[in-house]
């Protein structure tokens, strides 16, 4: 094998279906009313901790609030915990994945949402792949994590495929914000989370942002959850599906 095959599998750009209702269609364990639910805790599942990990965390601490910056690590221990039940074929970087989580809402932060034109997810990507190229990470896992990120809020892409890395991150974003099949996981693996990176107030914190980016630009990507020609002023059913997030709503405080 090549190196550049390798690396295609090793930074989690092998492709799987983008749509989860054909991912998850007769799954063996993660379809029907039962899904499976390993017993994991937030201690079985390790944060990398490599110099670039740790050079990422900081700069996204300084960045992003705290809701946000908590946000963040729970994507990573859900989605880490989804692919050891659902999907324990699948290969690829943990911390690549790692840099993922922690950036892909680094265009929320206020010093890139409101000074760009851009949507905050593509806006996000290209400062994520400049930082991690900035600290001598390689080309390809830039380029993973910059690709997970622009498409992290397709949800309503049905046809072609993803990165396994894009899939896992955008599986994990949808459980912690909206609740959404977060029955595939376990409730101590959601509560040691929430113990261990609180949401205060997460729920609100994001609709705010989804409000204010809505409002800052009505032609972002963001509105692909809100109806046709969305306008200044009309109501956001995204920012309602978050604030009625049952599932995370006794972990909110």
């Amino acid at each position: 094998m090549s190196n550049e095959d390798q690396n295609v599998t090793f930074y989690g750009f092998t492709a799987v279906p983008r749509d989860p209702e054909v991912l998850f269609k007769d799954h063996p364990t993660a379809s029907g009313p039962n899904p499976k639910q390993d017993l994991f805790t937030v201690k079985d599942i390790p944060l990398p901790d490599s110099p670039l990990v740790k050079e990422v965390q900081e700069f996204v601490r300084k960045e992003l609030n705290e809701q946000t910056f908590n946000h963040s690590h729970r994507v990573y221990i859900y989605g880490t915990a989804l692919v050891k039940t659902h999907f324990p074929a699948w290969s690829y970087d943990n911390e690549t994945y790692f840099l993922a989580c922690l950036l892909h809402d680094i265009g929320t932060a206020d010093r890139f949402l409101a000074t760009t034109k851009m949507s905050f997810e593509f806006k996000g990507a290209i400062v994520a792949r400049d930082l991690i190229l900035s600290l001598k990470g390689h080309e390809d896992q830039a380029d993973s994590v910059c690709d997970a990120i622009i498409r992290h809020q397709d949800i309503f892409v049905k046809g072609g495929n993803i990165t396994t890395v894009g899939q896992i991150l955008q599986l994990a974003t949808i459980l912690d914000n909206v609740g959404l099949r977060a029955d595939l996981i376990h409730p101590q693996l959601i509560e040691t989370t929430c113990a261990a990176f609180p949401r205060k107030g997460w729920s609100e914190v994001f609709a705010q942002t989804i409000l204010k980016e809505e409002n800052l630009k009505p032609w972002c990507h963001t509105t692909s959850f809100e109806v046709t020609n969305w306008q200044r002023g009309m109501s956001s059913q995204f920012a309602t599906d978050v604030r009625g997030n049952q599932v995370m709503a006794k972990y909110d405080a």
